[in-house]
């Protein structure tokens, strides 16, 4: 496997660290959470949660207090035989805690050490809390989400969290990991989630930069305004979406519905973010949404699919894990868990077909390998079994 003999610790308590630890352990890397004492509480991982428990995957998981210096010590010793630290406190809580770069790197100056925050280690707002809503807004990307007229709509945390945070952290560690090759030193790696969202609008960055064009929500080519990219309701309340930017589709979807004069109404780069003068565009709006709620949403996939045209079902969550792309492309694994009932799980996304990802272990309980690892640290029984007393390891 590609990251076989890298060795993470995962200081990360939230859902961004989780994924990309996870992505890291699923191409071999050997994750272990360092978490705290009362995670058992906090993280709630029962059996069955454990065994669904899809970005605890492939992990181990130790609990040190790292408020107390016995357990700092247990931390650095781990550190020495680690290649990888992940964390994502608020900016300075690892410096207070005494794990952070600078003082691992003395220790270890081939670590890589990597920092996820909402804001980045400075700046103004370094230290203003948030969430993966926060950082879309400070990035301009929410103002740009929903209808034109309405409000900003609210997406789940895909963007901020999961596409800026835990990708680039991934992103980052393995282009580091590549950098040690050649240099045979660790660095540290301060990845912004708002940075994340700012790099994710390059492309309309890019308009506004050379032309001076500022993009309104709900009225640009890629956000809803224009009738070859959006959503149709259907006869049964369902929805299709439309994607039909190139000539060639926007026309196929012209000539199947009848009306081939709307076949020049199509994207061209001229207007990506401003509408062509006219009514045209609301004429071509209005037809779409009276044809599409003539038939149901699966009939319409039906007869369009087979036409080399840009459609898709809007789908249900539990419809997407029974559609055949999605099973025959195995992002659904149904795996055999010892005590509990089979068990689904999404598959691995990233298909490196000569060093594939692996399922290894179902999510560990918090703590489950303290023992294990602290005894390859050369801990005894009768040391372990006194810094559980004394509340270093739980």
């Amino acid at each position: 496997m590609p990251l076989k003999g890298i060795r993470i610790l995962d200081l990360s308590r939230n859902i961004p660290g989780h994924y990309a630890t996870m992505v890291l352990g699923d191409f071999g890397a050997e994750v272990v959470k360092v978490e705290e004492p009362a995670a058992g509480g906090a993280r709630g991982a029962g059996e069955r949660e454990s065994a669904y428990s899809s970005m605890n995957r492939n992990k181990k998981s130790i609990t040190l207090n790292l408020k107390k210096e016995e357990a700092r010590q247990v931390f650095y010793k781990l550190a020495e035989r680690s290649d990888v630290i992940l964390e994502g406190f608020r900016p300075g809580v690892v410096k207070r805690l005494g794990v952070d770069y600078e003082t691992i790197s003395k220790l270890n100056p081939r670590m890589i050490y990597c920092s996820l925050s909402g804001y980045g280690q400075d700046g103004p707002y370094k230290d203003l809390p948030g969430h993966d809503i926060n950082y879309l807004a400070a990035a301009g990307a929410l103002g740009l989400i929903g209808n034109a007229g309405g409000p900003p709509v609210v997406l789940p945390p895909l963007i901020g969290d999961f596409a800026a945070g835990s990708l680039g952290m991934v992103v980052g560690v393995l282009l580091a990991l590549i950098a040690r090759e050649k240099t045979g030193q660790g660095q540290y790696i301060d990845i912004s989630m708002t940075d994340g969202v700012v790099a994710l609008l390059t492309m309309v960055a890019e308009q506004y930069f050379s032309k001076g064009l500022l993009p309104q929500r709900g009225e640009t080519a890629l956000g809803g305004g224009y009738p070859y990219k959006n959503v149709y309701q259907t006869k049964d309340g369902k929805y299709i979406a439309i994607g039909c930017f190139e000539r060639s589709l926007w026309e196929n979807l012209c000539r199947e519905l009848g009306r081939e004069d709307f076949a020049p109404y199509y994207f061209v780069p001229e207007h990506p973010y401003e509408k062509p003068e006219g009514g045209k565009w609301e004429e071509i709006f209005s037809y779409l949404r009276e044809v599409f709620a003539t038939k149901t949403r699966d009939e319409w996939f039906e007869r369009l699919s087979q036409k080399n045209i840009g459609i898709s079902k809007v789908y249900s969550l539990n419809e997407v894990f029974s559609d055949p792309q999605v099973i025959h492309r195995e992002m659904v694994m149904e795996l055999n868990h010892p005590t509990q009932e089979q068990v689904k799980q999404v598959g691995f996304y990233l298909k490196l077909k000569g060093t594939p990802a692996e399922f290894r272990t179902f999510a560990p309980s918090p703590g489950q390998q303290t023992e294990e690892v602290l005894g390859e640290l050369g801990y005894s029984t009768e040391e372990i079994e006194r810094l559980r007393r004394e509340g270093v390891v739980a």
